[in-house]
């Protein structure tokens, strides 16, 4: 997810058990400008999980480059971003654009083995670019043929953004296609609905996108479920350690300013999931509140006593 998957929430992902974890989408172009914002993105994360970086390009020189260089770098796996529906990435007929031309997603998958050398590369899509073109399944039969590792598909058309909810068992249609391991992505926030979304889909396992956000733990817990082994949510100590870490983490890879600034999304997420008694309106207020401390001292010591003495910040 782009502005989420850095390497600092990356980390605390494979620290609660993470299998394998996803940067966020770099462009193929700016990648290979060496644009440092852009290489930023790729940043290895500390631990174990594999890791995988996802690149999305309109050209197939584009997309080569990119690979050669993650490939160059030493990453587990490079995956090809057609599933991305973003208007400014689509807009650059990158991304979901992509299932609107088959040959040139041909293409753009040729170019990343290419680039990739012995690395694998795997590839995320979805359905299709609105109903009339569900060609997930043709572009996957492609793929099988050309190398691809693996494919994930969202449960949702480009068309459909993220409203309304995914269709898992549409994702059949690309499973019964190929013989290659196919993941089901969508709305997949827990144990119950991975079991749900494999037993509609056929797939072989789950990619967890924004449900991951304030609780990286989920994808743990989720890989310990679909095993048949139990997972102990952490506790309050150990969910705000986790936070403090990846608070920390985001400074340094960004610089105070513009760190304290990324990791908002994901303190804002964390506290929409603590369990605490509040009130709708009093949860909001505290989370907008603690996103607007500047001072990454004062905004430890709140946070501190949100979740050890379940102090809001509301009036």
């Amino acid at each position: 997810m782009s502005g989420s998957t850095d390497a600092a929430f990356r980390r605390q992902a494979v620290r609660f058990g993470a299998e394998a974890v996803v940067s966020e989408m770099v462009a193929g172009e700016a990648l290979a400008s060496a644009r440092p914002d852009m290489v930023r993105r790729t940043c290895r994360h500390e631990g174990k999980g594999r890791w995988i970086v996802q690149l999305a390009a309109r050209k197939p020189e584009d997309m080569r480059a990119g690979a050669g260089l993650m490939a160059e770098a030493g990453v587990d796996q490079i995956d090809i971003n057609m599933g991305c529906p973003a208007r400014q990435v689509t807009g650059g007929q990158s991304g979901s654009a992509l299932m609107r031309e088959p040959e040139l997603a041909q293409a753009i998958i040729d170019a990343a083995l290419e680039g990739a050398g012995d690395r694998p590369v795997s590839l995320k899509m979805r359905l299709g670019w609105d109903d009339t073109t569900l060609n997930a399944p043709e572009i996957a039969r492609y793929a099988e043929r050309a190398g691809i590792c693996m494919i994930t598909v969202h449960g949702r058309t480009r068309c459909q953004f993220y409203k309304g909810t995914a269709s898992w068992s549409a994702i059949r249609d690309t499973v019964d296609s190929v013989s290659l391991p196919v993941l089901a992505n969508g709305d997949i926030d827990g144990a119950a609905s991975a079991f749900d979304a494999l037993a509609q889909s056929g797939a072989e396992g789950v990619m967890i996108g924004r449900a991951a956000m304030g609780r990286p733990w989920i994808l743990g817990a989720v890989s310990a479920a679909l095993r048949g082994e139990s997972f102990d949510t952490p506790d309050r100590q150990t969910q705000l350690d986790s936070l403090l870490e990846q608070i920390e983490d985001s400074l340094t890879l960004y610089g105070a300013r513009l760190g304290a600034r990324i990791v908002r999304k994901h303190i804002s997420a964390a506290i929409a999931h603590l369990d605490a008694d509040w009130a709708d309106a009093e949860r909001r207020e505290t989370r907008a509140l603690v996103c607007q401390i500047p001072d990454a001292e004062r905004l430890i010591g709140i946070l501190r006593d949100i979740y050890l003495e379940e102090r809001s910040l509301a009036a």
